[in-house]
This record gives C-alpha cells, structure tokens and sequence, in this order.
C-alpha cells in the first residue's frame, strides 16, 4: 500500500496549519512506503538547509518504520544502534519523522519535518500524520 498524493498533500496541509498555530516556518516533506518522496512543502522563511533534513527524517523512519526519535535513543552511544546514522546515505536520528498509516493500520509511507526545535518538528510531523 501507498499513500496517494491527495493523502500527501492533506498531510502537509494538516502539517502547514500546525506549524502556523505554533508560530514557526517548517519544511515538511512525505515519502511513500518506499521512501520516494511524494510531496514537499517549505514554508516561506523556513531554514533551507531544513529542507534534506526534512527528506532524511522521512525516509529514516520509512526505513526502520519507527519514528526517528526513537531511532535517536537506540544510536546513543552503548545502545544496539549506535552509529546507525551513518549507513543508508545519512540518516537523521532525532525527533520530526513519523509514520504515516492508513485507517486499516498499514504503514503507506512517512512524514518527516524540520525548521525548528526538535520537539516542535515532531508536534508537527504528528499533527500531519494525524490528518489520515
């Protein structure tokens, strides 16, 4: 399964409205259930070097299919993934990138975001997942 590129652009929309109602300016970029980017979205005066790091949160999580942020605690140093960041051409580890599921609970692909502090970027990854 796929998400559809109206499933994607309701998930930045969802992404867009959030970031506005926190008062900040994110990339947000959607992948499919295999990590092709689907749609893209930088907000005006959103960090252009946010914009990979927003493709890479995505694919991140479509990879391992868990949200980025928990891919960060297994890479700490000690933990079973430490170094993991590294392979697949650069992965990000850190909180904005989560999975993206249709009503039956299948996995169609992933939201990834960056602009702004990493709590923030996963508020609004969230808020676009949520739209599905």
């Amino acid at each position: 399964m796929n998400i559809t590129l109206e499933q994607a652009e309701k998930v930045i929309a969802a992404a867009k409205k959030k970031a506005t109602d926190i008062d900040t300016k994110m990339n947000i970029s959607v992948v499919d259930s295999g990590a092709n980017q689907v749609a893209f979205a930088r907000m005006d005066g959103a960090w252009l070097g946010s914009a990979d790091i927003a493709l890479k949160k995505a694919k991140t999580a479509r990879f391992f299919d868990m949200p980025t942020g928990e891919i960060g605690k297994l890479s700490q140093p000690g933990e079973p993934l430490y170094g993991i960041e590294h392979s697949n051409g650069g992965l990000i580890s850190f909180p904005g990138g989560v999975l993206l599921k249709n009503k039956n609970g299948d996995i169609i692909g992933a939201v990834g975001v960056s602009g702004s502090t990493v709590d923030n970027d996963h508020t609004v990854a969230t808020a676009g997942a949520e739209a599905l």
